[in-house]
């Protein structure tokens, strides 16, 4: 019984990775919430002073910490399952716009007292403790900005958040490689990998994540 946890920049394809694992080991994905999500569209599409009264990146990190921490409760207690991205990633996103001055120190410090008991708490649950492996997706930035162009969502499109995702990029190989530390980290390089249009590709992730599995002792 394993569960895998897909991370990963915006846009990058985690979701047709998670998709494509699911199928392959007979698991279920639990998705990022995106599509049901009110507040994501006005945190993308709000002014710097809509930014400063109405708090969105707060709420924004607030709304997705709870909406992960129902997620891999759920999924941990199934045992066997995939999540689009996870409670563990959720910090770096949180950091990122308080560097960026869009969250706020004490919001900051309100947030992380949140994250730290509710991973005291995961920490506690009878059924599993930690995801089995992280499947992390890499690729350079000229390929992030190409994906998130290519999926087409109208509130990512604006050319003045490309400042904001190069800022997200640029520090999320320290992040896995210093700060996550729940399980084994499986690289994926996506420059050039499509798991959606190409066999191939897809066969060749599937494999390395059966690989990194079975390394570390676990079902592929």
């Amino acid at each position: 019984m394993s569960v895998i946890v897909v991370g990963g920049m915006i846009g990058i394809g985690k979701t047709s990775v998670a998709e494509l694992l699911a199928e392959e080991l007979g698991s279920k994905v639990f998705y990022e919430s995106v599509d049901d999500n009110p507040i994501l569209p006005l945190f993308y599409t709000a002014s710097p002073e809509e930014i400063e009264a109405k708090r969105y990146p707060f709420l924004l990190q607030l709304y997705f910490l709870r909406t992960r921490f129902a997620s891999i409760k759920e999924a941990y207690k199934q045992g066997d399952n995939v999540l689009d991205r996870s409670i563990y990633e959720d910090w770096y996103f949180a950091k990122v716009n308080h560097d960026l001055g869009r969250i706020s120190a004490l919001e900051m410090q309100v947030y992380e007292g949140l994250l730290d008991e509710m991973m005291h708490e995961i920490e506690g649950l009878p059924y599993r403790k930690a995801p089995d492996l992280m499947v992390y997706l890499k690729a350079d930035f000229a390929t992030v900005l190409n994906r998130i162009g290519l999926r087409g969502r109208d509130f990512e499109q604006d050319e003045a958040l490309v400042e904001y995702y190069r800022a997200l990029w640029s520090g999320y190989d320290e992040w896995v490689h210093k700060h996550y530390s729940a399980s084994e980290v499986l690289v994926i390089d996506m420059n050039g990998t499509d798991v959606v249009n190409n066999p191939e590709d897809a066969a060749r992730v599937v494999r390395q994540v059966k690989d990194a599995l079975a390394g570390a002792g676990h079902r592929a």
